[in-house]
């Protein structure tokens, strides 16, 4: 295979210098966030330890880095070389992680990582000061919160739980539909039996100043972002468990062709991804009473059954209508009707069928309908790969193709919950309309 020259990245600190005279420095400038929401900068109810600060340093440098990597400057359009220097407290712990970490970072996104990592004073550096809080005030339960489906899912659930304890949200920003994921999460507030709090995020990285490069556009480090963050202030908070709910079907996400195979689907939540985050966690905590366990509370169900849970909850079909699903929401422009979903790529597919499940139908606004016979080749094409997919069996060599399955795995019950959303998915072709053949023009 052709080897794609490296990319160095460093994150400095002041004094320290640079590992070589061709590494490229990132900082938390790099992040398009308020002072206040910066790492450094934004106070919590209690001090996080060293090793979860040092988590997110480094997921927040890998994700920067990640963005400014271009893949359009490799031989295959997609692998990259990708070096970072990264500061941490514990170096030697993080060097036993580290066939972990660079195991995830090839899993979600699909290169080629060398990480090295620098002792790290952190009493010299100024620490964000903690609220006047006590450990009465601390959150009992932490999870992500997108403002997409099955995040809704699982907060809705939780909220409706009468305690006289917290539920902290953690969100990061999608730009452009900052007001849509206000509306969702206060459509879970205005339900809620207990307090919630919300910490937001920034996951938009600007160009540096001066750069001769675009930003990469794919993001497939977020997840280990966001699922940092989120441990972040679980161990800042005394909480053990983090939940990152992602429906069965889309956490395997298997691949509907060969041209999606590894990180060309996403892994976020994928179960090898979170079993090497765990280990990761496990051997940088320094002892199993500090260890927080990252899990997916929806692993055995489908994306029917995460809006059923929804919908049990007391959510209505317009609230979740509301949430956005697309990874690859259509630009908006001035004079246009604005969509916030595309309607044709996999993920709203399986949102299409998740809410017809649930509901029995789906009012959201989509751009497209992938059954629309004027569609181009390149944009019915998922709508194609999926009925092919549906009408060949899938076993458990398929869901272990391209990304394997830890130690742990239960097969059987993953390939179930698979095959389920396959009948959900094949609801929604059956009520499709009947349409002549896909122009074939691009």
């Amino acid at each position: 295979m052709t080897d794609t020259p490296a990319c160095h990245f460093w994150l400095p600190r002041p004094g320290a210098p640079a590992p070589g005279s061709d590494w490229q420095p990132l900082s938390d400038a790099l992040y398009w966030e308020s002072p206040t929401r910066a790492p450094d900068r934004r106070q919590l109810l209690a001090a996080a330890p060293d090793w979860a600060d040092d988590l997110q340093r480094v997921a927040r440098a890998v994700f920067a880095a990640d963005r400014c990597t271009s893949r359009e400057e490799t031989f295959d359009r997609w692998t990259r070389h990708i070096r970072l220097s990264v500061p941490v407290t514990a170096p030697d712990a993080w060097a036993g992680a580290l066939p972990h970490l660079t195991a995830l970072l090839a899993t979600v996104t699909g290169d080629r990582w060398e990480v090295e990592f620098r002792p790290y004073d952190a009493y010299a550096q100024p620490r964000p000061r903690p609220l006047p809080f006590g450990p009465a005030g601390y959150a009992r339960e932490v999870a992500l919160f997108s403002g997409g489906l099955d995040s809704l899912g699982w907060a809705a659930q939780r909220a409706t739980v009468r305690s006289p304890h917290t539920l902290l949200l953690v969100t990061f920003e999608e730009r452009n539909f900052e007001s849509l994921q206000d509306t969702v999460y206060e459509a879970v507030s205005r339900r809620s039996e207990r307090d919630l709090r919300r910490l937001e995020q920034s996951q938009t990285v600007r160009r540096p100043r001066d750069a001769t490069f675009a930003l990469e556009r794919s993001t497939r480090s977020r997840g280990l972002l966001y699922a940092a963050t989120a441990v972040h202030a679980a161990a800042a908070e005394r909480v053990p468990v983090v939940h990152i709910p992602e429906n069965g079907q889309l956490a395997l996400n298997p691949p509907l062709s060969a041209a999606r195979w590894g990180a060309c689907s996403t892994r976020s939540v994928h179960p090898w991804t979170l079993h090497h985050l765990n280990r990761i966690i496990e051997m940088i905590a320094g002892g199993p009473e500090q260890t927080i366990r990252v899990v997916n509370p929806f692993a055995a169900l489908t994306k029917g059954q995460v809006c059923a849970a929804a919908r049990d909850a007391g959510l209505p079909l317009e609230v979740l209508g509301g949430t956005l699903s697309c990874g690859t929401p259509p630009p908006r422009w001035p004079g246009r009707a604005a969509h916030s979903h595309c309607g044709v790529f996999f993920p709203c597919l399986v949102r299409r069928s998740g809410l017809l499940h649930a509901y029995g139908k789906d009012r959201t606004p989509y751009a497209a309908e992938p059954w629309d016979p004027c569609l181009s080749q390149k944009r019915a094409q998922h709508w194609l790969a999926l009925k092919r997919w549906l009408d060949t069996p899938c076993t458990v060599l398929d869901l272990v193709a391209d990304v394997p399955l830890p130690p742990e795995a239960r097969r059987a019950e993953l390939l179930d919950v698979v095959e389920r959303g396959r009948e959900e998915l094949r609801a929604l072709v059956a009520q499709a309309p009947a349409s002549p053949a896909i122009r074939r023009s691009a």
